[in-house]
């Protein structure tokens, strides 16, 4: 959400006013700043000071999106998905399974934009009721999909945190390596005979020929790869060949030139010393925003009004030629 653009509907204090300002939303759909819920909910319910509806201090949540009809939506979404939580195999047909999505999405939009609010809620209800078992059943089992995914994301936390913990060694055995080498270098200045310039171009030499820690250096086999899949020893691995190249013609503009069979219409610059958008519309700031201008209505409306006006015998018998053709 943009910073500049919060401001609570309520006590209308703005972002740019109140830089700690924070927006909490609830399943109305109608945010509040967190001073304004302090104040209207200090003792633990009250109601919406927009809608009226009955609501209580502990169920506002941080917004997340600019528009707090989004949160309502989403905060709708999870609680009926919560009771219909059927899966693809529970049906005998991909047309039923679509059919139950439908009536999902359908009964979401009827909460979400107040309609038939009633009979939407008292058919949740009745569906409660008909299917608690079989409710409280899928809310334990997850599908093939979840698994899968959920396999996916810890396999790939392993590796950021293998990644961590590997590069975290290798600084501190840089950190060690460097307070090694200043020790080194300061018993070299005190007990060698030779000059210190040498003695420290000597020591800066050596350490520059030391093999240092490189984070981007291949991996050996039997390592996992970046999208969190174990590969080498015990897995099959996947050999991939390189992406050919294609030589693609770099775009050559070119302007089209059409025969309008007309005068030559004046151009865009010399409409306003002519005069001929003198009393056309100016354009918005809407539309000037998008790039658009009034010079181009009038361009556009004196190309039509000149076009076709002027007919050779040339182009009557061309145009005689593609009838017949």
């Amino acid at each position: 959400m943009d910073d500049m653009e919060q401001c609570c509907p309520h006590c209308k204090t703005t972002k740019y006013r109140n830089p700690s300002l924070k927006l909490l939303v609830n399943i109305c759909g109608h945010s509040l700043c967190e001073n304004c819920v302090e104040k209207l909910f200090f003792r633990g319910s009250g109601s919406c000071p927009e809608c009226g509806t009955a609501l209580r201090r502990n169920q506002y949540r941080l917004q997340l999106f600019e528009d707090p009809g989004v949160e309502k939506e989403v905060d709708i979404r999870r609680t009926i998905l919560k009771d219909f939580n059927k899966q693809e195999e529970d049906f005998a047909s991909l047309q039923e399974y679509n059919d139950y999505l439908e009536e999902i999405e359908v009964i979401i939009f009827n909460l979400t934009n107040s309609v038939d609010v009633e009979a939407t809620k008292k058919k949740l209800e009745n569906h409660r009721k008909e299917n608690k078992e079989m409710i409280k059943k899928n809310m334990h089992r997850q599908s093939q999909d979840q698994k899968y995914l959920n396999g996916l994301l810890l396999e790939e936390k392993k590796v950021e945190k293998d990644k961590r913990d590997e590069i975290q060694f290798a600084e501190k055995q840089a950190k060690n390596q460097k307070k090694i080498n200043k020790e080194a270098l300061l018993d070299e200045l005190m007990f060698s005979d030779m000059p210190a310039d040498q003695v420290i171009a000597s020591h800066t030499a050596h350490q520059q020929d030391a093999p240092t820690y490189n984070p981007n250096a291949k991996k050996a086999p039997g390592t996992s790869s970046s999208m969190g899949l174990k590969v080498g020893v015990g897995y099959q691995q996947e050999s991939f060949l390189p992406v050919p190249k294609v030589q693609e013609i770099p775009y050559e503009y070119r302007k089209t030139e059409t025969e309008t069979y007309g005068p030559p219409a004046p151009s865009p610059e010399e409409l306003e010393s002519i005069g001929y958008n003198k009393h056309v519309r100016a354009a918005s700031p809407q539309g000037l925003g998008g790039g658009y201008s009034h010079n181009i209505a009038c361009f556009r409306a004196l190309q039509e009004a000149f076009s076709g006006l002027v007919f050779s015998a040339k182009n009557v018998n061309d145009v005689s030629l593609m009838e017949t053709s």
